[in-house]
């Protein structure tokens, strides 16, 4: 669990490297080169996703720790901004009006499940962000989805709309099922 001044720290940075990439500068070698905490090292998969008037305006993420923390949320930061192919590049003057939120996963553990009502029983909503898997095809929700998508079935379905699969695809068809945990953060 990150300490909540170094959750402050990194939403700020977050805030900076956005503000300063929309007006095309790279402020990624400054911001690494200033005396931040050492838990900043250590790998971490991260994800950022911006909202905007409460609606999402952009996200992207890591589900594997592959660099640093503070690597892994740059790139997750800019990807969120101007990569994510749902929505338009974020533009000059729209993040005064953008909310970021940081989620820091944990490791991906598989579920072993028979049927879609067993896997329901080893799935807990609001704590597990799910990571599916099947012939080519993958998507991911994270935990906070579960707040827009609040049943098994409801979610499901979404998430295998997401991963290019039809919609009763989990009712029939036995994927890989991962989940993980985030702690999460956000500006108020």
């Amino acid at each position: 669990m990150l300490h909540e001044q170094v959750q402050i720290l990194l939403l700020n940075i977050v805030r900076k490297y956005i503000i300063a990439a929309v007006n095309g500068k790279d402020i990624r070698e400054e911001l690494k080169a200033e005396r931040l905490p050492e838990v900043l090292q250590e790998k971490c998969a991260t994800f950022v996703t911006l909202t905007k008037g409460g609606l999402l305006r952009g996200c992207i993420g890591s589900l594997v720790a592959h660099q640093s923390l503070l690597d892994d949320i740059l790139d997750n930061s800019f990807n969120a901004a101007f990569r994510d192919s749902r929505f338009a590049k974020i533009v000059k003057g729209e993040m005064k009006d953008v909310k970021i939120e940081i989620s820091l996963l944990s490791e991906r553990k598989q579920i072993e499940y028979y049927t879609f009502n067993d896997l329901k029983k080893k799935i807990k909503p609001k704590v597990h962000g799910v990571y599916l898997t099947y012939a080519g095809h993958s998507a991911t929700f994270l935990p906070q989805v579960w707040d827009e998508l609040v049943s098994h079935e409801t979610f499901f379905v979404h998430l295998a709309k997401k991963a290019g699969l039809s919609p009763d695809f989990i009712f029939h068809k036995h994927p890989k099922i991962e989940v993980y945990t985030v702690e999460k953060f956000k500006e108020v």
